[in-house]
C-alpha cells in the first residue's frame, strides 16, 4: 500500500480537500442509494398488503358456500352414551330417541397354557390355519419360527385382521401367554392346529371378549352397524358411540348453528378492516406524510373497489341485496363495524337469504363470491397485484445497483487522477522550493563576496 504525505510541499492538506472533492462526486451515488432504499420500502409495503389481502380472503372463505353458512348444531340431553354431529343435510328441527344398547367390538382371545421361554422351539411344523371371519388363512410353521416369539411375527406379518402379541403374566413356570386380537370389530376368528406336527399343544381356547357389531335404537328402531360411527342412522347425523347402556336414550335435538354465522360474519369485518386500515394509513391527510405506496394509483383501487362492492346490489330471491342490509355500517375511517340489532334481526328471522345473498344461487354470484374473486385476483401469485409491482421493483433495483457499479468504478479512477495531479503539483512545487533555496543561498554568498572586497 502507497503512503501518501500530502501538503510537505505546498503546506496545503491535500488529503482533505481530495476527500471533500470525492464527497461532492459520490452526490449521485447517495442519491441511488436513496432511491434503492425508497423501491425496498415501497416493496415491504406491498408485501404487506398482499399479506392482509391474503388474510381477508382466508377469513371469508366459508362465507362462500351456503352449506358452511347453514352449520347445524346438535344439542344433545346428555353425552354419556353418544357424540352426534350434523351436516347440512340433517333435518333442522329435527328431534330424536337414540339407545346404545351395544358397542361394535373386537375378538380377544389368550392362548389357555402357558410357556416358561418366548424364544425356544416350542411349537410343533406344519401348517396352522386360522380363520377369520369366515375366511381361512394358512401360515407355515418350522424351525425358523415355531417359537412363541416366532408365531407372534408371523401372524402379524401375514396381515390377517389379527394383533398378536405376549404378555408375562408373572408366572414362576410359565408366564409367557399368547395374546390376539382383532383389528376388524364383529369379524371372530379361530385357531385349527390340526396341521401341526410335534410340539406343545397350542389352543387360544374361549375367547375373553366376544366380537359383536354395535346395536342402537333410534325412536325404537333397531340399527346395527359394524363400527362405533354410525352415518346413516339418522339422515345428515354422525353418531359416535361411547358407551352402551340398554333401557337409557339421549335427546338428539338439530338446529342451525347460529353462532358460527355470526362468527364468520365477525372474521369478514375483522378482514376487510385490517386491508382498509393499511391503505388508510399510507395516505396523506392534512400534515400527516403518507406512505410509500400511499399515492400508488392501484392500492387506491383495492380501496374504492373494496367498498364498492358494500353496497353493490345483487340481486337474488332473497330480502337482501346488500351486504350493508346485514348491519355492517362504514364508518368515518372507513372501517367497518356491525350493527348487532340488524344482524341478530336478520339471523334469527331471514337466516335462509343471508346465505343466498353470501354465496349466491343459480345464475347469481354472492357478495362474498364477489369479494372472494376479487381477492384471488389481487393475490395470484403470477398475476396479482404484488407480482407485478414485485417485477417492476426488482427491475428497477437491479438498474440502481449497475449504475452504482459503474458510478463506483469511475470515481475510483478520478480518485486515483486526483491523488497524481495533486502528487505531481507537490513534485513540482518541491522543485521549485529547492531551486528558490539554491539561488537564495547562490545570492547571500555573491553578498558576502561583495562586503569582503570591500
Amino acid at each position: 500500500m502507497t503512503i501518501q504525505f500530502g501538503g510537505l510541499a505546498t503546506g496545503l492538506n491535500t488529503g482533505s480537500i481530495i476527500e471533500e472533492l470525492m464527497a461532492l462526486e459520490r452526490t449521485p451515488i447517495t442519491r441511488l442509494e436513496e432511491d434503492q432504499t425508497y423501491l425496498n420500502n415501497r416493496l415491504e409495503a406491498f408485501q404487506e398488503l398482499d399479506t392482509r389481502l391474503n388474510s381477508f380472503a382466508d377469513k371469508i372463505k366459508n362465507l362462500n358456500y351456503s352449506s358452511t353458512l347453514l352449520q347445524r348444531s346438535v344439542k344433545q340431553s346428555s353425552e354419556e352414551f353418544v357424540s352426534a354431529s350434523a351436516d347440512s343435510g340433517a333435518v333442522v328441527g329435527g328431534s330424536y330417541q337414540v339407545e346404545v344398547v351395544s358397542l361394535a367390538q373386537v375378538q380377544k382371545s389368550v392362548s389357555e397354557g402357558g410357556y416358561a421361554d418366548k424364544n425356544s422351539a416350542l411349537f410343533g411344523t406344519g401348517t396352522l390355519n386360522i380363520e377369520v371371519g369366515g375366511v381361512n388363512h394358512a401360515l407355515t410353521l418350522d424351525s425358523s419360527n415355531n417359537s412363541l416369539q416366532g408365531l407372534m411375527k408371523a401372524i402379524n406379518e401375514a396381515d390377517i385382521g389379527i394383533s398378536a402379541s405376549i404378555i408375562n403374566t408373572g408366572d414362576e413356570t410359565a408366564p409367557f401367554r399368547l395374546s390376539l386380537a382383532g383389528t376388524n370389530v364383529a369379524k371372530d376368528f379361530s385357531m385349527d392346529t390340526s396341521g401341526l406336527s410335534g410340539g406343545e399343544e397350542l389352543s387360544i381356547g374361549t375367547p375373553i371378549q366376544e366380537a359383536s357389531k354395535a346395536l342402537i335404537r333410534v325412536d325404537t328402531v333397531e340399527i346395527s352397524s359394524d363400527s362405533n360411527t354410525i352415518s346413516e342412522a339418522i339422515p345428515g347425523m354422525t353418531l359416535d358411540l361411547v358407551k352402551a347402556e340398554e333401557g337409557t336414550t339421549t335427546t338428539l335435538n338439530v338446529n342451525v348453528d347460529k353462532e358460527s354465522i355470526r362468527t364468520e360474519l365477525a372474521s369478514f369485518a375483522e378482514g376487510y378492516n385490517e386491508v382498509m386500515s393499511f391503505i388508510t394509513d399510507q395516505s396523506a391527510y392534512g400534515d400527516q406524510e403518507g406512505g410509500v405506496i400511499g399515492s400508488d394509483a392501484s392500492v387506491n383501487a383495492i380501496k374504492r373497489r373494496m367498498q364498492s362492492l358494500l353496497t353493490e346490489i345483487t340481486p337474488n330471491s332473497g330480502v337482501f341485496k346488500t351486504i350493508s342490509q346485514l348491519g355492517f355500517e362504514t364508518q368515518k375511517d372507513g372501517s367497518l363495524e356491525i350493527n348487532e340489532t340488524t344482524l341478530n334481526n336478520a339471523i334469527n328471522n331471514n337466516l335462509e337469504d343471508i346465505a343466498t345473498l353470501l354465496s349466491g344461487e343459480e345464475g347469481v354470484t354472492g357478495t362474498a363470491t364477489k369479494f372472494k374473486n376479487y381477492l384471488f385476483d389481487m393475490t395470484n401469485s403470477g398475476t396479482g397485484l404484488l407480482r407485478t409491482k414485485q417485477d417492476s421493483i426488482e427491475k428497477n433495483l437491479t438498474r440502481i445497483d449497475s449504475q452504482i457499479s459503474v458510478t463506483e468504478a469511475r470515481l475510483d479512477m478520478r480518485q486515483k487522477t486526483l491523488e497524481a495531479q495533486f502528487s505531481a503539483m507537490e513534485t513540482l512545487v518541491s522543485g521549485l522550493n529547492t531551486q528558490a533555496d539554491y539561488l537564495t543561498q547562490q545570492m547571500e554568498n555573491l553578498s558576502s563576496m561583495m562586503s569582503g572586497g570591500k
